[in-house]
């Protein structure tokens, strides 16, 4: 790093030059970062869940119950760890507006093949032998003020008593929280017996099921045979890994991900060819400086790495800058759309890109005004002194 010194002397010749030139790059990475905190909002965190999960789910649609029956019929199948089902309820708390993911489902169960879900044992012991309590996702309980203890009415509009009434009450028993940033922590599980027990149709129905298995390299055989079980049926079933089923539904919105990519490339383009330009002007303003260091004994290939690491300079300190307000942002807005979406935050794979964009577009931009500096004959150099 003998040469920093020089090479921050030459970024600072045009002072307003390189500080608008900066002011590009970190918008850049500014919007880099916060569009990877979208993508992973609208992918519901695929990138953290299980491969070791499949869902089973009715060949015509997610809405389309399922008997309850296959649950012992899953178990026994070869390579099956552990198997669960769930029944959406989609209730409303206090206002439509108030939304979050209401599931019933077998406690015991909930916490085997989910363990990232993380509860204290005696708020388990009082979940599980609560037959009208719920476990509740921290982001959700905080969203509400619900603690231990509160009775929540949810008014469901799919499912009522058998005396007609829409209402159900709940006591909140047990609150998890993500053994991993990037859980989904909005989730409202309870007892499905007593859905089951209250609810004036859809007796011995359940929504899905949730299937643990022991080794993810045998999730399409397993998932094969798992659907070959109820094939010709009235109640045939499709089975995927969780994170295709959970990506498919991410994708009804849109493929987000090429969207983004799109957006990100022609941002990246046009930066490239702001910074590139940049480069090659403060090059050819420097020809006769650049040849003084050629007399005074300066390598060719210490030229282009004096140049090139300018362009690189450049890049790291925007996209640094960039990164660093992308995270500030996102972080202050993670609370104010907890309503809306259960994941959003930059991950540490989409920092180490971020970096990586950097060094890319600073090597790539400063690549053909470094070759021209290596190039340079001195006496060219001094002619234009």
């Amino acid at each position: 790093m003998k040469y920093l010194h020089l090479i921050w002397r030459s970024l600072m010749r045009k002072k307003v030059r390189t500080l608008f030139t900066v002011l590009s790059v970190m918008v850049a990475f500014v919007l880099f970062a916060f569009l990877a905190a979208v993508n992973l909002a609208f992918s519901l965190g695929v990138d953290i869940t299980g491969n070791d999960r499949l869902l089973t789910i009715h060949k015509v649609s997610l809405i389309q119950p399922l008997p309850i029956a296959y649950l012992e019929k899953i178990r026994q199948i070869d390579g099956v760890v552990n198997v669960g089902h769930y029944t959406w309820f989609g209730g409303i708390y206090q206002d439509k507006k108030n939304f979050f993911p209401q599931m019933a489902a077998q406690p015991e169960e909930v916490l085997r093949l989910y363990p990232e879900y993380l509860v204290p044992d005696e708020q388990q012991k009082a979940w599980f032998a609560d037959r009208s309590g719920a476990l509740v996702g921290r982001r959700t309980a905080e969203r509400f003020g619900f603690e231990i203890g509160d009775r929540i009415p949810i008014q469901s509009p799919i499912w009522r008593g058998t005396d007609g009434d829409p209402m159900w009450e709940f006591t909140i028993r047990a609150i998890y929280d993500g053994a991993e940033r990037g859980v989904d922590e909005t989730n409202f599980f309870f007892h499905y017996d007593y859905l089951d027990e209250r609810r004036s149709f859809g007796e011995g129905l359940v929504g899905w099921y949730a299937v643990k298995i022991d080794d993810p390299e045998r999730a399409v055989e397993i998932a094969e045979r798992i659907d070959a079980m109820s094939a010709n049926s009235r109640y045939e079933t499709k089975t995927t890994t969780e994170k295709a089923f959970i990506q498919a539904f991410g994708d009804q919105i849109g493929d987000i991900g090429a969207i983004l990519t799109w957006v990100m490339t022609a941002v990246f383009f046009t930066i490239l060819l702001v910074t590139g330009n940049t480069m090659a002007q403060s090059v050819r303003e420097r020809v006769s400086e650049l040849a003084v260091l050629k007399t005074l004994g300066f390598r060719n290939g210490t030229v282009l790495g004096l140049v090139l690491s300018e362009a690189l300079l450049v890049s790291f300190i925007g996209g640094g800058l960039g990164l660093l307000l992308g995270w500030l942002a996102v972080t202050a807005m993670d609370p104010l759309l907890q309503r809306f979406l259960a994941v959003f935050h930059i991950t540490p794979a989409a920092f180490a890109v971020g970096l990586a964009l950097a060094a890319g577009l600073g090597i790539v931009s400063g690549m053909l005004p470094a070759l021209r500096a290596m190039r340079l004959r001195i006496v060219d150099g001094l002619r234009r002194a």
